[in-house]
């Protein structure tokens, strides 16, 4: 809506605030129309009823008076507030500000505070808030900020102690139309796209579930090799029949969220793809209801109707998550820079650290440390927030 004008200009200002009704966008608009003006910037929000519109338009000095006076009847006509102001000014819109950055800020209670906080690390920095906006009310409150003067390093630095510090989630983003490119989105499975995880499943139907659950924690956590972990846990699931995998299928349950994120990426034309150190044996029927072609995972072997004890084919491991991450874009024709990994664990920090965006879903310390983003609410379809799609684009009432 903004103009990429930047030079010196006569201009007015309008503020105008009230009851929310049918008709008022028109009837100022219809008030402006029969001067010689040329509109420079809009902003409209409607809060609990009310309304806030902003005009900002260049005209000729010598109809300010008459445009003032038509203004201030149509305001009384409307039962609106209308403040204005004229001046000679440089214009320079947000279209022309090179470097912008976008703070998206995500909670299920946002305080004051919280805003205080980054609004004042910003402005600590000589950066400015160009806009901002409300992208989602519900489950989570989402907000969006637009800032100039300052560059997506500097900003993740400077408010990752203060997502800490309030309970809040803040993704930091580079603008500019690459941020609406097509992109592939690449999801861990068990904890992150699933709630469950499956070889916690299978080993409570073996009756190992204390030991593989004991492994598995130490493996999420980096303390031991995943490889090697995998290994000892499929190990003790030796002698379990295969039918115990159509049971586990039945079992798990979509993260919340996690069926709308996949859906409305589809339907804007992003790629989602899966990797797995869990088993391709029980998530794919999974993945083929989601419409998901590109995945990998590990895959058991049965013999006689009975788990082995072993895995067919190399193991995916952290650095095998990385890889198809390179080839599933490749093979898209999407570059790295439009990549996202989501993960959870110790096994998806090579995919976070090799995606453009690395996005840490209700994780271990270490992986957010070293995610660009966290995500601690357990919807999974925040993550549209932080890719800069609103709410209203995924067909909820907000």
């Amino acid at each position: 809506m903004s103009t990429s004008q930047n030079s010196e200009q006569f201009t007015g200002l309008i503020l105008l605030s009230g009851v929310d009704k049918p008709g008022i966008t028109q009837a100022l608009f219809d008030c402006l129309a029969p001067f010689s003006i040329s509109i420079l910037d809009i902003e409209q929000v409607v809060i609990k009823d009310r309304l806030i519109l902003t005009v900002l338009f260049a005209l000729n000095p010598a109809h300010q008076e008459a445009i003032e006076s038509d203004l201030s009847t149509c305001a009384l006509d409307l039962d609106v507030d209308l403040a204005t102001l004229f001046s000679t000014t440089t214009v320079d819109s947000i279209a022309s500000k090179a470097g912008l950055v976008h703070v998206v800020v995500l909670a299920r209670k946002l305080s004051p505070a919280a805003i205080a906080a980054l609004s004042g690390a910003i402005s600590g920095v000589g950066a400015n808030i160009e806009r901002v906006s409300r992208i989602a009310s519900n489950p989570i409150t989402a907000i969006e900020f637009l800032i100039s003067g300052a560059n997506k390093q500097e900003l993740n630095a400077l408010l990752a102690p203060i997502a800490s510090a309030h309970d809040v989630d803040i993704a930091v983003s580079p603008g500019g139309v690459l941020r609406h490119a097509r992109k592939l989105v690449q999801l861990d499975v068990d904890s992150t796209l699933i709630s469950q995880e499956v070889i916690d499943l299978l080993a409570m139907k073996a009756g190992v579930a204390d030991k593989v659950i004991a492994i598995t924690e130490s493996a999420m956590r980096g303390e031991i090799d995943f490889a090697e972990s995998l290994q000892a846990r499929v190990a003790l699931l030796k002698g379990l029949p295969a039918t115990a995998l159509v049971e586990v299928q039945k079992e798990i349950t979509l993260t919340p969220g996690a069926q709308n994120l996949i859906a409305t990426l589809q339907s804007l034309g992003h790629t989602v793809s899966v990797v797995s150190g869990g088993f391709i044996d029980v998530i794919e029927p999974l993945l083929i209801d989601l419409k998901i072609t590109l995945y990998k995972a590990n895959k058991l072997e049965v013999v006689d109707g009975l788990l082995t004890g072993k895995t067919l084919g190399p193991i995916i491991d952290r650095a095998a998550k990385a890889q198809a991450l390179h080839e599933f874009a490749s093979s898209e024709g999407v570059s790295m820079e439009q990549t996202i990994a989501i993960g959870d664990g110790a096994n998806d920090l090579d995919m976070i650290a090799a995606a453009g965006l690395g996005i840490a879903f209700n994780a271990k310390p270490a992986v957010r440390a070293a995610a660009d983003a966290s995500v601690n609410n357990p919807y999974l379809d925040s993550v549209l927030y932080l890719l800069g799609i609103a709410g209203e684009s995924r067909g909820e009432t907000i």
